[in-house]
């Protein structure tokens, strides 16, 4: 109920973000159109045309607001979008009041209900559902209300469906996609996460196992023989003794890397064998293993886009802890032509959807991106 298909897949809300400018223009062509239609009705000119600004302005909130360097969406510029298009409703009501011959030619209901269809991407379906039956009480109060100096004689009840039923039905189909989308997200990544646990239990099984074969060959290649040189010898020299503390600090720092090491160095060993490019991870306090796990998939998408295709030549990821808070910046030198930002954008955009700041830096040679997590 209150998840949205922002927050449950975010590049595919990034996806969807064209759709809300296109929903707009096609409010505002219903009013133009709908108000040259029954022009000879209107009796307030500058009515009219307010009504008409206001749509304008109620569409342009609407595609600003859901611009990927302003995610994520909130409901309360659901609110504004739709206050907006319920005052360019109210403006074309009172330019027709007392002329109004038709039921039908009012563009308020429409206007307002594909508003709020258009952001259904960015809404939760109980928000979007909310906003419609206001919207249609706000309509069918005004339309009863100017009945009375209308010409049309019908019943206040037929008002109020046809000034109602618009608004409703698109608001609910809003509702239904919001719902949808989500749920059958929620299912896909249950899915998902399941297989990644049965492969995960393998992964570790494998890291495990690595681990020790560091540790044996590093007894076999280096300690062993010292011991067998050692015990061979009449006495201890000082290069001996020098030799037996280097030795332990490599043993300790073998076991140190093998305790601390986190999903990030993981991943980053993973990618480099994969891929043939150097990830360094510098995270001395192990932070990275605080980061919530609905906030590493951002990260891990952007490691992943940038050791592809060979976009980078090398890939640095610097993990700090400050005042409660994690700080991830990768620094990555491109191998040729800089990414084009706007592909950039859509990462930033993912990890501000999942409630991460994040900040982008792009030069010909180099791309930094910076991610500030609640840690």
């Amino acid at each position: 109920m209150r998840l949205t298909q922002q927050e449950v897949d975010p590049i595919g809300a990034v996806a969807a973000g064209p759709l809300v400018p296109i929903g707009a223009v096609l409010a505002l062509g219903a009013s133009v159109a709908l108000t040259a239609w029954h022009w000879e009705e209107v009796g307030s000119p500058f009515a009219a045309w307010l009504g008409i600004l206001l749509v304008a302005i109620a569409g342009l909130v609407a595609s600003l607001s859901v611009r990927a360097s302003r995610a994520p969406f909130t409901v309360d510029r659901l609110w504004y979008v739709v206050s907006l298009g319920v005052a360019g409703a109210v403006a074309e009501y009172l330019s027709t009041v007392g002329a109004d011959r038709y039921l039908y030619d009012d563009y308020g209901p429409v206007v307002v209900g594909m508003l709020i269809l258009s952001l259904a991407p960015f809404c939760t379906w109980i928000s979007l559902l909310l906003a419609g039956t206001v919207a249609a009480a706000v309509l069918a109060i005004l339309a009863v209300g100017t009945a009375g100096s209308s010409v049309l004689d019908v019943p206040a009840a037929v008002l109020v469906v046809v000034n109602s039923v618009a608004v409703l039905a698109l608001s609910a189909a809003a509702a239904a996609y919001s719902a949808t989308i989500v749920g059958a997200s929620l299912e896909w990544q249950r899915q998902a996460n399941a297989t990644a646990l049965e492969r995960d239990g393998g992964l570790r099984e494998g890291i495990v196992r690595s681990v020790q074969q560091g540790r044996v060959s590093v007894l076999g290649r280096e300690v062993l023989p010292f011991l067998a040189h050692v015990a061979a010898a009449d006495r201890i020299s000082v290069a001996d003794a020098d030799r037996a503390r280097e030795l332990a600090d490599m043993l300790r720092r073998a076991l140190k890397a093998g305790i601390e090491s986190t999903w990030l160095d993981d991943l980053a060993s993973s990618l480099d064998a994969a891929r043939d490019i150097r990830i360094t991870v510098d995270d001395p306090g192990a932070t990275a293993s605080r980061l919530p796990s609905d906030q590493r998939p951002a990260l891990t998408a952007l490691l992943s886009w940038l050791s592809a295709d060979d976009r980078s030549e090398s890939i640095r990821v610097t993990v700090r802890a400050d005042d409660g808070r994690a700080r991830v910046t990768v620094d990555a030198v491109t191998a040729g032509a800089a990414p084009a930002r706007r592909d950039l954008d859509r990462f930033v955009a993912a990890a501000r959807a999942a409630g991460v700041r994040g900040e982008l830096e792009l030069s010909r040679e180099n791309v930094r991106v910076e991610f500030r997590y609640d840690a």
